[in-house]
Protein backbone atom coordinates (compact mmCIF):
# COMPACT_ATOMS: atom_id res chain seq x y z
CA UNK A 1 0.00 0.00 0.00
CA UNK A 2 1.69 3.15 -0.80
CA UNK A 3 2.56 5.55 2.12
CA UNK A 4 1.90 9.06 2.06
CA UNK A 5 4.52 11.54 3.46
CA UNK A 6 2.64 12.00 6.63
CA UNK A 7 5.39 12.39 9.61
CA UNK A 8 2.45 11.72 12.50
CA UNK A 9 4.70 10.43 15.73
CA UNK A 10 1.95 10.12 18.95
CA UNK A 11 -1.05 11.60 20.14
CA UNK A 12 -0.88 14.00 23.06
CA UNK A 13 -3.56 15.50 25.31
CA UNK A 14 -4.26 18.79 25.33
CA UNK A 15 -5.05 19.07 28.56
CA UNK A 16 -2.55 17.40 30.59
CA UNK A 17 0.02 16.38 27.93
CA UNK A 18 0.09 12.62 28.53
CA UNK A 19 1.26 10.89 25.19
CA UNK A 20 -0.12 7.79 23.53
CA UNK A 21 0.62 5.77 19.93
CA UNK A 22 -1.16 7.21 17.41
CA UNK A 23 -1.65 3.65 15.91
CA UNK A 24 -4.62 3.01 17.71
CA UNK A 25 -8.60 4.04 17.44
CA UNK A 26 -9.18 6.77 20.14
CA UNK A 27 -11.07 9.28 21.70
CA UNK A 28 -10.82 11.40 24.33
CA UNK A 29 -7.39 11.55 27.13
CA UNK A 30 -7.78 8.28 29.36
CA UNK A 31 -6.01 10.16 31.93
CA UNK A 32 -8.51 13.30 31.97
CA UNK A 33 -10.96 13.16 29.23
CA UNK A 34 -9.45 16.52 27.40
CA UNK A 35 -9.08 16.53 23.48
CA UNK A 36 -6.04 14.43 22.29
CA UNK A 37 -4.16 16.13 19.50
CA UNK A 38 -2.15 14.91 17.06
CA UNK A 39 2.05 15.46 16.98
CA UNK A 40 4.58 15.25 13.86
CA UNK A 41 8.07 15.21 13.47
CA UNK A 42 8.16 19.08 12.11
CA UNK A 43 11.94 19.25 11.63
CA UNK A 44 11.12 15.98 9.14
CA UNK A 45 8.21 17.58 7.74
CA UNK A 46 10.59 20.53 7.06
CA UNK A 47 12.80 19.15 4.80
CA UNK A 48 10.12 18.53 2.05
CA UNK A 49 7.36 20.82 2.40
CA UNK A 50 8.97 24.09 2.12
CA UNK A 51 7.74 27.18 0.41
CA UNK A 52 9.49 26.70 -2.74
CA UNK A 53 8.00 22.94 -2.98
CA UNK A 54 4.38 23.87 -2.43
CA UNK A 55 4.58 25.99 -5.35
CA UNK A 56 4.57 22.53 -7.29
CA UNK A 57 1.97 20.42 -5.00
CA UNK A 58 -1.68 20.25 -5.95
CA UNK A 59 -4.55 22.77 -4.98
CA UNK A 60 -6.69 20.88 -2.25
CA UNK A 61 -5.53 20.48 1.23
CA UNK A 62 -3.16 17.02 0.58
CA UNK A 63 -0.64 19.91 -0.27
CA UNK A 64 0.10 19.70 3.24
CA UNK A 65 0.42 16.14 3.67
CA UNK A 66 3.49 15.90 5.52
CA UNK A 67 1.61 17.51 8.64
CA UNK A 68 -1.43 15.53 8.20
CA UNK A 69 -2.45 12.08 9.69
CA UNK A 70 -3.28 10.13 7.01
CA UNK A 71 -0.47 7.88 6.39
CA UNK A 72 -1.43 5.76 3.25
CA UNK A 73 -2.70 6.91 -0.54
CA UNK A 74 -5.90 4.84 -0.27
CA UNK A 75 -7.20 6.47 2.95
CA UNK A 76 -7.01 9.91 1.42
CA UNK A 77 -10.80 10.05 0.42
CA UNK A 78 -10.75 12.81 -2.18
CA UNK A 79 -13.98 14.74 -3.20
CA UNK A 80 -12.08 18.13 -3.66
CA UNK A 81 -11.40 19.29 -0.06
CA UNK A 82 -9.46 22.72 0.40
CA UNK A 83 -7.23 25.15 -1.56
CA UNK A 84 -10.98 27.44 -0.88
CA UNK A 85 -10.43 30.93 -2.89
CA UNK A 86 -9.34 33.90 -0.37
CA UNK A 87 -11.70 36.33 -2.12
CA UNK A 88 -10.70 40.64 -2.00
CA UNK A 89 -13.74 41.96 -0.53
CA UNK A 90 -12.79 45.65 -1.35
CA UNK A 91 -15.98 47.06 -2.29
CA UNK A 92 -17.86 45.31 0.87
CA UNK A 93 -14.51 46.62 3.24
CA UNK A 94 -15.16 49.91 1.60
CA UNK A 95 -18.59 50.28 2.21
CA UNK A 96 -18.12 49.29 6.49
CA UNK A 97 -14.83 51.16 6.67
CA UNK A 98 -12.23 48.54 6.43
CA UNK A 99 -11.07 48.42 2.99
CA UNK A 100 -8.61 45.11 3.27
CA UNK A 101 -11.46 42.66 3.86
CA UNK A 102 -10.89 39.45 2.65
CA UNK A 103 -13.72 36.12 2.93
CA UNK A 104 -12.17 33.05 2.63
CA UNK A 105 -14.84 31.26 1.18
CA UNK A 106 -15.17 27.61 2.98
CA UNK A 107 -19.45 26.99 0.58
CA UNK A 108 -16.93 25.70 -2.08
CA UNK A 109 -15.59 22.27 -0.50
CA UNK A 110 -17.41 19.54 -1.12
CA UNK A 111 -20.95 19.23 0.86
CA UNK A 112 -20.56 22.82 0.70
CA UNK A 113 -18.98 23.91 4.37
CA UNK A 114 -15.74 24.13 6.18
CA UNK A 115 -16.64 20.60 7.81
CA UNK A 116 -15.34 18.47 4.88
CA UNK A 117 -11.79 19.24 5.92
CA UNK A 118 -12.42 17.80 9.59
CA UNK A 119 -14.23 14.89 8.44
CA UNK A 120 -12.21 13.58 5.71
CA UNK A 121 -9.21 13.34 8.43
CA UNK A 122 -11.39 11.61 10.73
CA UNK A 123 -13.33 9.79 8.59
CA UNK A 124 -9.83 8.40 6.98
CA UNK A 125 -7.90 8.04 9.75
CA UNK A 126 -10.82 5.91 11.47
CA UNK A 127 -11.02 3.62 8.00
CA UNK A 128 -7.31 3.21 7.96
CA UNK A 129 -7.26 1.99 11.49
CA UNK A 130 -9.54 -0.40 11.04
CA UNK A 131 -13.01 1.47 12.31
CA UNK A 132 -16.54 -0.21 11.63
CA UNK A 133 -19.53 2.03 11.82
CA UNK A 134 -19.17 5.51 12.32
CA UNK A 135 -21.35 7.80 14.50
CA UNK A 136 -21.99 11.60 14.33
CA UNK A 137 -24.20 14.43 16.49
CA UNK A 138 -24.32 17.44 14.42
CA UNK A 139 -26.62 20.16 13.62
CA UNK A 140 -26.20 19.43 9.75
CA UNK A 141 -22.91 20.17 7.86
CA UNK A 142 -20.63 18.21 10.32
CA UNK A 143 -23.39 15.12 9.33
CA UNK A 144 -23.14 16.22 5.47
CA UNK A 145 -19.62 16.01 5.25
CA UNK A 146 -19.20 12.72 7.53
CA UNK A 147 -22.59 10.67 5.21
CA UNK A 148 -19.82 11.68 2.19
CA UNK A 149 -16.81 10.36 3.37
CA UNK A 150 -18.43 7.61 4.82
CA UNK A 151 -20.21 6.79 1.88
CA UNK A 152 -16.43 7.07 -0.08
CA UNK A 153 -14.57 4.96 1.99
CA UNK A 154 -17.77 2.34 2.07
CA UNK A 155 -18.48 2.83 6.56
CA UNK A 156 -21.46 2.53 7.86
CA UNK A 157 -22.42 5.92 8.76
CA UNK A 158 -25.47 7.23 11.44
CA UNK A 159 -26.19 10.57 11.94
CA UNK A 160 -28.49 12.13 14.79
CA UNK A 161 -29.20 15.42 14.31
CA UNK A 162 -31.46 17.73 16.29
CA UNK A 163 -35.54 17.06 14.52
CA UNK A 164 -35.84 21.08 13.71
CA UNK A 165 -32.60 21.07 11.39
CA UNK A 166 -33.21 22.60 8.54
CA UNK A 167 -34.75 19.53 5.53
CA UNK A 168 -31.37 19.88 3.23
CA UNK A 169 -29.20 18.45 5.49
CA UNK A 170 -31.72 15.44 6.64
CA UNK A 171 -31.97 14.75 2.96
CA UNK A 172 -28.18 15.64 2.21
CA UNK A 173 -27.30 12.95 4.55
CA UNK A 174 -29.78 10.43 3.98
CA UNK A 175 -29.20 10.66 0.31
CA UNK A 176 -25.26 9.83 0.99
CA UNK A 177 -26.61 7.09 3.03
CA UNK A 178 -26.68 7.57 6.34
CA UNK A 179 -28.96 6.29 8.52
CA UNK A 180 -30.34 9.52 10.36
CA UNK A 181 -32.13 9.53 13.55
CA UNK A 182 -33.47 13.24 14.76
CA UNK A 183 -33.76 13.96 18.42
CA UNK A 184 -36.15 16.26 20.15
CA UNK A 185 -33.45 18.47 21.92
CA UNK A 186 -30.17 20.09 20.97
CA UNK A 187 -26.40 19.31 19.71
CA UNK A 188 -25.73 18.40 23.33
CA UNK A 189 -28.68 15.75 23.36
CA UNK A 190 -27.66 14.19 19.87
CA UNK A 191 -24.14 13.68 21.71
CA UNK A 192 -25.84 11.83 24.92
CA UNK A 193 -27.38 9.36 21.97
CA UNK A 194 -24.89 8.41 20.01
CA UNK A 195 -22.99 7.85 23.52
CA UNK A 196 -25.56 5.23 24.27
CA UNK A 197 -25.19 3.80 20.66
CA UNK A 198 -21.52 3.39 20.48
CA UNK A 199 -21.44 1.97 23.93
CA UNK A 200 -23.97 -0.53 23.22
CA UNK A 201 -22.84 -1.34 19.52
CA UNK A 202 -18.89 -0.22 19.39
CA UNK A 203 -19.30 2.22 16.72
CA UNK A 204 -16.84 4.99 16.38
CA UNK A 205 -17.36 8.56 17.62
CA UNK A 206 -16.22 11.30 15.10
CA UNK A 207 -17.89 13.99 16.86
CA UNK A 208 -15.99 17.54 17.39
CA UNK A 209 -12.92 17.19 19.56
CA UNK A 210 -13.79 13.53 20.77
CA UNK A 211 -11.60 12.23 18.15
CA UNK A 212 -7.69 13.51 17.38
CA UNK A 213 -8.17 14.44 13.86
CA UNK A 214 -11.07 16.39 12.69
CA UNK A 215 -8.59 19.75 14.20
CA UNK A 216 -5.99 18.46 11.68
CA UNK A 217 -8.29 19.46 8.05
CA UNK A 218 -9.33 22.21 9.70
CA UNK A 219 -5.93 23.44 11.19
CA UNK A 220 -5.29 23.38 6.73
CA UNK A 221 -6.98 27.01 6.95
CA UNK A 222 -4.59 28.31 8.88
CA UNK A 223 -2.11 27.22 6.43
CA UNK A 224 -3.84 28.26 3.20
CA UNK A 225 -4.72 31.53 4.52
CA UNK A 226 -0.87 32.41 5.20
CA UNK A 227 0.40 31.47 2.10
CA UNK A 228 -2.86 32.80 -0.49
CA UNK A 229 -1.47 36.24 1.37
CA UNK A 230 2.04 35.33 0.06
CA UNK A 231 3.89 34.50 3.22
CA UNK A 232 2.40 37.36 5.22
CA UNK A 233 0.06 37.15 8.95
CA UNK A 234 -3.42 39.18 8.89
CA UNK A 235 -4.18 41.30 11.42
CA UNK A 236 -7.09 39.65 12.62
CA UNK A 237 -9.19 36.62 11.67
CA UNK A 238 -12.87 36.52 12.70
CA UNK A 239 -13.92 33.02 13.02
CA UNK A 240 -17.55 31.93 13.51
CA UNK A 241 -17.36 29.12 16.65
CA UNK A 242 -19.67 26.08 17.62
CA UNK A 243 -17.79 23.14 18.50
CA UNK A 244 -14.48 25.11 17.91
CA UNK A 245 -11.69 23.12 15.68
CA UNK A 246 -11.19 25.46 13.02
CA UNK A 247 -10.19 28.41 15.62
CA UNK A 248 -8.40 25.89 17.62
CA UNK A 249 -6.94 23.92 14.56
CA UNK A 250 -5.51 27.21 12.76
CA UNK A 251 -4.15 28.35 15.94
CA UNK A 252 -1.93 25.16 16.29
CA UNK A 253 -0.96 25.59 12.34
CA UNK A 254 0.57 28.66 12.90
CA UNK A 255 2.74 27.15 15.92
CA UNK A 256 3.51 24.61 13.26
CA UNK A 257 4.25 26.67 10.53
CA UNK A 258 6.68 29.00 12.78
CA UNK A 259 8.55 25.43 13.86
CA UNK A 260 9.32 24.61 10.12
CA UNK A 261 10.63 27.82 9.58
CA UNK A 262 7.53 29.24 6.99
CA UNK A 263 6.80 31.91 9.36
CA UNK A 264 8.30 33.84 12.22
CA UNK A 265 6.63 34.25 15.65
CA UNK A 266 3.99 37.03 14.38
CA UNK A 267 0.15 36.14 14.53
CA UNK A 268 -2.88 37.60 13.72
CA UNK A 269 -5.38 38.54 16.52
CA UNK A 270 -8.23 35.39 16.67
CA UNK A 271 -11.85 36.69 17.14
CA UNK A 272 -14.86 34.06 18.55
CA UNK A 273 -18.25 35.22 17.24
CA UNK A 274 -21.20 33.38 18.40
CA UNK A 275 -24.80 34.20 18.45
CA UNK A 276 -26.10 36.12 21.64
CA UNK A 277 -28.40 33.22 21.59
CA UNK A 278 -25.56 30.66 22.56
CA UNK A 279 -22.80 32.28 23.30
CA UNK A 280 -20.60 29.75 26.18
CA UNK A 281 -17.24 31.36 24.91
CA UNK A 282 -18.12 35.34 24.88
CA UNK A 283 -19.38 34.69 28.83
CA UNK A 284 -16.37 32.40 29.97
CA UNK A 285 -13.89 35.16 27.49
CA UNK A 286 -15.70 38.04 29.73
CA UNK A 287 -15.13 36.69 32.93
CA UNK A 288 -12.16 35.21 32.48
CA UNK A 289 -12.77 31.78 32.73
CA UNK A 290 -10.59 28.73 31.92
CA UNK A 291 -13.75 26.19 30.95
CA UNK A 292 -17.01 27.29 29.40
CA UNK A 293 -20.61 26.42 31.27
CA UNK A 294 -23.41 24.94 29.03
CA UNK A 295 -25.66 27.66 27.74
CA UNK A 296 -29.00 27.00 28.83
CA UNK A 297 -32.03 27.09 26.34
CA UNK A 298 -29.48 27.74 23.37
CA UNK A 299 -31.98 29.14 20.44
CA UNK A 300 -30.16 30.71 17.25
CA UNK A 301 -31.20 30.81 13.18
CA UNK A 302 -27.47 29.32 12.35
CA UNK A 303 -27.53 25.95 13.46
CA UNK A 304 -23.52 25.54 13.74
CA UNK A 305 -23.52 28.02 16.49
CA UNK A 306 -26.16 26.28 18.38
CA UNK A 307 -23.44 24.51 20.68
CA UNK A 308 -24.33 24.53 24.46
CA UNK A 309 -21.05 23.35 25.52
CA UNK A 310 -17.20 22.62 23.44
CA UNK A 311 -15.41 20.15 24.85
CA UNK A 312 -12.71 21.83 23.96
CA UNK A 313 -13.76 25.30 25.40
CA UNK A 314 -10.25 25.75 27.01
CA UNK A 315 -8.36 25.40 23.99
CA UNK A 316 -10.55 27.69 22.33
CA UNK A 317 -10.13 30.73 25.35
CA UNK A 318 -6.95 29.88 25.01
CA UNK A 319 -6.19 30.41 21.54
CA UNK A 320 -8.05 33.89 21.61
CA UNK A 321 -6.27 35.02 24.87
CA UNK A 322 -3.40 34.21 23.61
CA UNK A 323 -3.70 35.96 20.46
CA UNK A 324 -4.72 38.80 21.94
CA UNK A 325 -8.29 38.45 20.54
CA UNK A 326 -11.55 38.60 21.44
CA UNK A 327 -15.06 36.55 21.78
CA UNK A 328 -18.12 38.77 20.76
CA UNK A 329 -21.67 37.57 20.69
CA UNK A 330 -24.03 39.33 17.61
CA UNK A 331 -27.77 38.71 17.23
CA UNK A 332 -29.41 36.53 14.44
CA UNK A 333 -31.06 40.29 12.52
CA UNK A 334 -27.77 41.05 12.42
CA UNK A 335 -26.49 37.78 10.77
CA UNK A 336 -29.34 38.06 8.37
CA UNK A 337 -28.89 41.69 7.21
CA UNK A 338 -25.03 40.97 7.08
CA UNK A 339 -25.91 38.18 4.49
CA UNK A 340 -27.62 40.41 2.24
CA UNK A 341 -24.69 42.72 2.46
CA UNK A 342 -21.80 40.28 2.12
CA UNK A 343 -23.25 39.36 -1.07
CA UNK A 344 -24.85 41.88 -2.74
CA UNK A 345 -21.05 43.20 -2.56
CA UNK A 346 -19.08 40.01 -3.22
CA UNK A 347 -21.36 37.31 -5.00
CA UNK A 348 -20.81 35.10 -2.38
CA UNK A 349 -24.07 33.70 -0.46
CA UNK A 350 -22.87 33.05 2.86
CA UNK A 351 -24.31 30.49 5.66
CA UNK A 352 -25.87 32.79 8.34
CA UNK A 353 -22.53 31.24 10.53
CA UNK A 354 -20.30 33.01 8.18
CA UNK A 355 -22.38 36.17 7.52
CA UNK A 356 -21.84 36.13 11.63
CA UNK A 357 -18.26 37.40 10.96
CA UNK A 358 -19.49 40.43 8.86
CA UNK A 359 -21.62 41.66 11.90
CA UNK A 360 -18.70 41.04 14.20
CA UNK A 361 -16.54 43.05 12.35
CA UNK A 362 -18.78 45.74 11.97
CA UNK A 363 -19.43 45.79 15.94
CA UNK A 364 -15.35 45.64 16.17
CA UNK A 365 -15.01 48.87 13.69
CA UNK A 366 -17.66 50.46 15.74
CA UNK A 367 -16.19 50.04 19.50
CA UNK A 368 -12.18 50.54 18.12
CA UNK A 369 -11.05 47.54 18.85
CA UNK A 370 -11.07 46.89 15.12
CA UNK A 371 -9.40 49.92 12.87
CA UNK A 372 -9.91 50.47 9.51
CA UNK A 373 -6.25 50.67 8.04
CA UNK A 374 -6.49 46.75 9.18
CA UNK A 375 -6.02 43.17 7.17
CA UNK A 376 -9.16 41.34 7.80
CA UNK A 377 -9.41 37.64 7.09
CA UNK A 378 -13.61 36.52 7.27
CA UNK A 379 -14.53 32.85 7.61
CA UNK A 380 -17.90 31.96 5.32
CA UNK A 381 -17.80 28.25 6.78
CA UNK A 382 -20.48 27.15 4.86
CA UNK A 383 -23.27 27.55 1.61
CA UNK A 384 -26.08 29.94 2.51
CA UNK A 385 -28.62 27.77 -0.13
CA UNK A 386 -28.87 24.95 2.75
CA UNK A 387 -30.55 28.21 4.47
CA UNK A 388 -32.85 29.59 1.98
CA UNK A 389 -35.45 28.97 4.29
CA UNK A 390 -34.29 31.85 6.25
CA UNK A 391 -34.63 34.56 3.77
CA UNK A 392 -37.88 33.11 1.87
Amino acid sequence: MTATCSTLTHLSCGRCGERYDAEQLMNLCPACGKPLLARYDLGQAAKTMTRESLRERESSLWRYEEVLPIRTRAAQLKLGEGWTPLVCARALGDEIGCPDTLIKDESLNPTGSFKARGLVMAVGRAYELGAGDLAIPSAGNAAGAMSAYAAKAGMPAHVYMPEDVPAAFRVECSTLGAEVTLVDGLITDCGAKVREKVEEYGWFDVSTLKEPYRIEGKKTMGYEVVEQLGWRMPDVIIFPTGGGTGLVGMWKAFEEMEEMGLIGSERPRMVSVQSNGCAPMVRAFEQGDEFAEAWEGAKTVADGLRVPAAVGDFLILEAVRESGGVAIAVSDEEMLSSAKQMGRHTGIFPAPEGAATLAGQKQLLESGWLRGDETVVLFNTGSGLKYAHLWS
